[in-house]
């Protein structure tokens, strides 16, 4: 990663550190565990623009494990979807920015998730209907690896070869976090 990167993964941590410490709450491991996935996607391979977030054919991104959302928001407001301000309103009443992310009221956020273990089966939905389409754009998507034990994201995995979805590219965040063990 160069010197550009690293300065922006440095400020997007430090971004979800003060959000998550003004929440009170929140899951710092697994959000400051994906912080160089998502920077280099961001800021080097997304087809994406802020000011046109809903433009058709701009690549999309899930992030499967929603509980990590803290990162997602920084990454976002890093990128110049919403004030960094805005981070400070993490997981408080009335706010957008919730526990899990919701793309009915943030900018960027391509879907709305938070029960493990569906985010690849809508990934794949997103990568099957621009393959329809015939839409050149990518998906891209990050799952925890507790959630991978869930029997659905195996289900994806099959269709997604099954379908031959070469727009979709699947990150496993192995960072040994999980509720109940290894």
């Amino acid at each position: 990663m160069n010197e550009k990167l690293k300065q922006i993964a440095k400020n997007i941590r430090i971004n979800i550190i003060k959000s998550i410490t003004e929440a009170k709450s929140g899951h710092p491991g697994g959000s400051l565990s994906i912080v160089d996935i998502l920077t280099v996607l961001y800021f080097e391979k997304l087809n994406i623009d802020p000011i046109k977030f809903n433009d058709e054919n701009r690549d999309r991104f899930v992030l499967s494990k929603g509980h990590s959302a803290p990162a997602l928001y920084a990454t976002l407001a890093e990128r110049g979807y919403f004030e960094k301000n805005d981070l400070m309103s993490l997981r408080k009443f009335g706010s957008k920015l919730q526990g899990h992310p919701d793309m009915k009221k943030v900018a960027g956020v391509d879907m709305s998730t938070g029960s493990l273990g569906q985010g690849l089966s809508a990934a794949n939905g997103m990568a099957l209907a621009g393959k329809l389409d015939s839409k050149d754009y990518m998906v891209y998507t990050i799952l925890g690896d507790g959630e991978i034990q869930e029997g659905q994201i195996w289900e994806a995995v099959m269709t997604a070869s099954h379908y031959k979805l070469d727009n979709l590219i699947a990150f496993v965040d192995l960072n040994g976090l999980q509720i109940d063990g290894s």
